[in-house]
Formats: structure tokens, C-alpha cells, sequence
């Protein structure tokens, strides 16, 4: 079934028409959706009660549907569970930081890229998301609060879903819609290089992250099998690339995993790798995924790696672990509500 969100003003106008409601109801629903983030008929009070039943029943405001709500005690992170109309499962993650709300958005429903570490890629891939349910998920967490950054960093490989990852972003830019700034905007990769270019290529200045988690490629390869297509070399390139193209920063993604490539040999080593560069490293204490032998280093430890890697000039942040408790690790909530499902 068709969603109000899938359907420009003009189809939607004559989709409305067809059910015998004036065109100009279009605007309206739109605004709703686009301006104000209402997802639910029945808050758009502006509609005759009698048409907000018929519209809920017929044409769905948005082509996912909010299945499981998981907020944080504190209510700073929030886990959404959305079920989409062929009944796959969607996560987002909503992440509130004073004034800043970003969503974090899947590209994909779970993941083919096959990362040893990660919860997503345990089920494989199912299928790409069309662009309207991405937008669809900042429209389900911008119910809550307006949204105002987006990082396609969810469930999924968003460059391996590059033309309806495009126009997902075209749609939330669009002035005449959401209107948000490109530069509001990130996309995580797991290092498709050529893709890197073709994002540059669009012209759009969205920030881009690029999952490394390790500074050498024999050690990358064993976490990231699509290392063994693109060496870190080729990352690198691409980077440099991306960013004289856009005049963004490129961030780079280290996952820090026990025994794995957390040790100061391994900071040193990434150090030297991103040292003039003008990149930035963003480092994420590894969140345990039930069934994967990996652990999350000391907090000490991801001290010490984090002035080392300082040590050689480069910009370094450490993620701050919200989301622990509502199985914001991309695909853990899905997972758990799929094995519980009948």
C-alpha cells in the first residue's frame, strides 16, 4: 500500500481526489509530514475526524509503522523499532545532546557487509530501504522533537544502497519539504571506495565517516571483510578526494575491541597513519553483542589509546555509550523482537 510520504504533491492530490477529498488536502498532509513531523492522522486536527479515519485505514502516513518505543531512563537515547508494510523490521536511534537531536538512520534492512563485530550483519541482508522509509524513520523521531542532524549510520551499508541513499537526501534538504542543511547530515561507510567518489561526485557537502577500525590492513581484513576489495591506501585516497571535493572533514570510525586492535602499539600505529591528514578519529568502545567472542576494552584503555593517537596531532573524540540499555547496537533490538516474534 501507497503512503502519503511516497507521493509528491501533485500524485497525492490525485490520489486524494480519487477518494473524493478536495486536492487542496494534499498541502495539508504534507505540511504535517514534512514541516511538523506528524506521523499520525489523528493529530492532524485540521482534517475532518471522518477523513482521518478513512486515511489511516487507506493511504498510511508514512510506509513504516512504529512497532516498539525503547528510551534510556534518562530519555537522552531512544531506540525505534519500526515494521515496515511487507513486515520487515527497521531500526533507528534518536540521540538527544542539549539542543542537538540526531537520528540515526539504517540504509538497509540488516547488512551485507558482513563485519565480524556487528549485530547487523549476522542475518545477512534482506533488502535495500527505499528512500522514503529513511526518511520515513527522521519523520518517527522528529515526532518526539525536532530533529536537527541525520547520520545514515544505522542497520545497513548506505553506499551500497547509493541511488535511493541520494534521493533520501535530496528529500530531506529539499526546501520545499524538510529543508534541512546537507551539512546537518553524515554518511558512515564501511569503506566503499568508489562510492566515496560518487557521493563527492553528487555535489552534495554532507559529512562523511568512514569505518577503519584498524590501522593495518591485515588486521582491518579480519574485521571488515570488504577490506580485501579496498586497502586502507584506497580509503585514504578516497578521503583526501572526498574532502577536497566537499571542504568537509572526514571522520574515521575505530570500533576499540579487546585484544583486538586496542593495544598502544595499535593507537601508535594509527596515529602515524592519520597524522597531517586533517581528518578526525572518532573512537567507540565496543558494545558486546550476544553470541560474538569480542569485549569492550577498559575505560582506561580507551584513555590511553585516545591520548596517543592525540599524541601525533590528530583530532580525536570518544563516543559516549548511551545506548547500552535499549540495545541501541545497530540490529540488536531487531534481533531480539525477531527471535521472540511467533
Amino acid at each position: 500500500m501507497t503512503s502519503a510520504l511516497e507521493l509528491d504533491e501533485g500524485a497525492l492530490a490525485q490520489r486524494l481526489t480519487a477518494m473524493g477529498e478536495p486536492a487542496y488536502r494534499a498541502r495539508q498532509i504534507r505540511a504535517h509530514l514534512l514541516r511538523r513531523g506528524v506521523v499520525d492522522y489523528g493529530q492532524m486536527t485540521d482534517l475532518p475526524a471522518a477523513v482521518r479515519g478513512r486515511l489511516g485505514s487507506e493511504l498510511p502516513a508514512t510506509p513504516l509503522a512504529l512497532q516498539r518505543r525503547r528510551p534510556t531512563p534518562d530519555g537522552q537515547t531512544t531506540k525505534l523499532l519500526l515494521r515496515a508494510q511487507d513486515g520487515e523490521l527497521v531500526e533507528a536511534v534518536s540521540i538527544r545532546d542539549g539542543d542537538r537531536h540526531t537520528v540515526c538512520v539504517s540504509s538497509q534492512v540488516g547488512c551485507g557487509m558482513a563485519c565480524a563485530f556487528c549485530a547487523s550483519g549476522l542475518d545477512g541482508v534482506a533488502r535495500n530501504l527505499t528512500a522514503a522509509e529513511m526518511v520515513a524513520q527522521v519523520l518517527h523521531a522528529g515526532a518526539h522533537g525536532a530533529v536537527s542532524n541525520v547520520v545514515f549510520m544505522g542497520m545497513g551499508e548506505p553506499l551500497a544502497n547509493f541511488p535511493r541513499l541520494v534521493e533520501a537526501i535530496g528529500a530531506l534538504t529539499d526546501p520545499a519539504g524538510i529543508g534541512m542543511s546537507a551539512r546537518r547530515l553524515t554518511v558512515s561507510t564501511v569503506g566503499l571506495a568508489p562510492r566515496i567518489r560518487d557521493l563527492a561526485a553528487t555535489g552534495l557537502p554532507v559529512g562523511l565517516a568512514i569505518s577503519l577500525h584498524a590501522a593495518d590492513d591485515a588486521t582491518r581484513q579480519s574485521l571488515v571483510p570488504v577490506a580485501r576489495r579496498y586497502s586502507i591506501a584506497d580509503l585514504l585516497a578516497a578521503a583526501a578526494d572526498y574532502a577536497a571535493a566537499t571542504g568537509r572533514r572526514v571522520t574515521f570510525e575505530y570500533t576499540l575491541i579487546a585484544g583486538r586492535n586496542a593495544e598502544p602499539h595499535h593507537a601508535g600505529a594509527l596515529g602515524r597513519l592519520l597524522a597531517g591528514s586533517g581528518s578526525q578519529v572518532n573512537l567507540i568502545p565496543y558494545n558486546p553483542v550476544p553470541g560474538l567472542p569480542f569485549a569492550e576494552p577498559a575505560t582506561e584503555a580507551v584513555r590511553r589509546f585516545a591520548a596517543i593517537v592525540a599524541g601525533h596531532g590528530v583530532t580525536v573524540t570518544t563516543r559516549q555509550e548511551r545506548g547500552r540499555r535499549v540495545d541501541a547496537a545497530c540490529g540488536q533490538l531487531r534481533r531480539a523482537v525477531r527471535g521472540s516474534d511467533p
